[in-house]
């Protein structure tokens, strides 16, 4: 992978802050944008900026097939059965409460369970403590190990005949670890209950197959893997999602509305009331399009690799503590010793090097890390060695830095 000819391709990484090259390391946060996906949304915008579905009139027309492209673009990305089982929504957030809302409300009664686990992003958690409240359904968590990683043997212990839902994080946005999907599906499924998938971190960095893992539903977001903000998917099978009742309800979703009565459009439409984040939608392709063109393979590869090669560098550094599993994605997450994480990103920054601090929506986890944040450095496609480095001597210079004025 022409790692080099990758970085031409993003605008944003061309700039210099205070005064140095930009190291972006914050693309688990979001990622930075090709010039493919930003041209294919001026484009939008400059010739075919019109309502979908409605009208008959030609720039209408355009807009209604290039933003169904999408939907079929979506569906062969994560490998779905059938275009009506993916529903745009504005992100991963958006995509889990509409499966809480809809399918939970729906299904859960009180004394039934819901299975998640202390890795969760928040947006994986409270809508599930919501549902719970609602319904009286008991939240339940799995243990995780003593790495951070996640045994079958406690989710077989976990997940029992009166759990309904499991809701469960492919890769963690603070650990780093990849989850055995496919395996803990075969597990749900044995009990009668479904699985939703948090694939925020997944989609950006590996081959997604939603039939091969078996999920029931798999949600992401768009702006992780270099497409716009505001844009999401839910995907949900179709034998689920045509019983589910919708929980937006406006122009677009409907079929035929009375004075005291109305009925819903089929699949999938039913789900996405009001007019559609349509740029969003054209913007998510061509950053598919994009990302299979390299391979996502070799992005996970080169993300490994450049991971590997960060953190044998970093172990040289006393004072540094890096949390979660050995093998793990694109990220590292680390504290220096007595010093603040937020401390330690001012200092990268003032450097050029922009990393995460905080409990990264996972607060949960950090108390059972016994802290109360961190750092995070993530990275991505268009990362080098040489940002590696960058982000090695930063640390070092952050620890004498404190050690100096402490």
């Amino acid at each position: 992978m022409d790692v080099t000819a990758i970085r031409e391709d993003f605008p944003l990484l061309t700039q210099e802050v205070n005064g140095f090259p930009l190291v972006y390391l914050d693309s688990a946060a979001t990622a930075q944008k090709p010039i493919q996906v930003i041209e294919a949304i001026d484009q939008y915008y400059r010739l075919n900026n019109a309502n979908v579905h409605r009208g008959v009139h030609t720039i209408g027309t355009r807009a209604t097939e290039q933003y169904e492209a999408a939907r079929d673009r979506v569906k062969q990305f994560i490998h779905a059965k059938h275009r009506e089982e993916v529903i745009f929504t504005r992100g991963t957030t958006a995509a889990i409460n509409l499966v809480a809302s809809s399918y939970g409300n729906q299904h859960l009664n009180k004394g039934d369970e819901i299975v998640i686990t202390q890795m969760e992003h928040h947006s994986n958690i409270i809508p599930w403590q919501q549902l719970s409240k609602r319904t009286g359904a008991i939240l339940k968590y799995i243990p995780l190990e003593s790495d951070g990683t996640i045994s079958l043997t406690e989710v077989e212990k976990t997940v029992t005949s009166a759990t309904k839902i499991v809701a469960i994080t492919q890769v963690s946005n603070v650990l780093g670890t990849i989850n055995p999907i496919k395996e803990i599906a075969n597990i749900v499924h044995r009990h009668d209950a479904i699985l939703l998938v948090d694939g925020a971190q997944g989609a950006p960095h590996l081959q997604v197959d939603v039939q091969d893992l078996d999920c029931d539903f798999y949600a992401f977001s768009g702006h992780k893997m270099c497409a716009p903000t505001g844009i999401g998917v839910l995907y949900g099978k179709k034998a689920l999602l045509e019983h589910m009742e919708p929980v937006e309800f406006g122009g677009e979703m409907i079929d035929f509305v009375d004075l005291y009565d109305s009925t819903w459009k089929e699949l999938p439409w039913k789900f996405e009331g009001g007019t559609p984040i349509i740029a969003g939608a054209i913007g998510l392709a061509a950053a598919i399009d994009y990302l299979t063109e390299l391979g996502l393979d070799q992005i996970a590869l080169h993300e490994k690799e450049l991971v590997s090669y960060a953190i044998d560098q970093i172990r040289t550094i006393d004072g540094i503590e890096i949390y979660g599993p050995a093998e793990r994605a694109g990220l590292i997450t680390f504290n220096l010793t007595d010093v603040h994480p937020h401390d330690t990103a001012t200092v990268l920054d003032a450097g050029g090097i922009a990393v995460r601090a905080g409990h990264h929506c996972a607060q949960p986890l950090m108390k059972w890390l016994g802290v109360t944040a961190t750092a995070r450095a993530s990275f991505y496609l268009y990362n080098t060695k040489q940002d590696a480095d960058r982000f090695v001597a930063g640390l070092q210079k952050t620890k004498e830095f404190f050690t100096d004025v402490f």
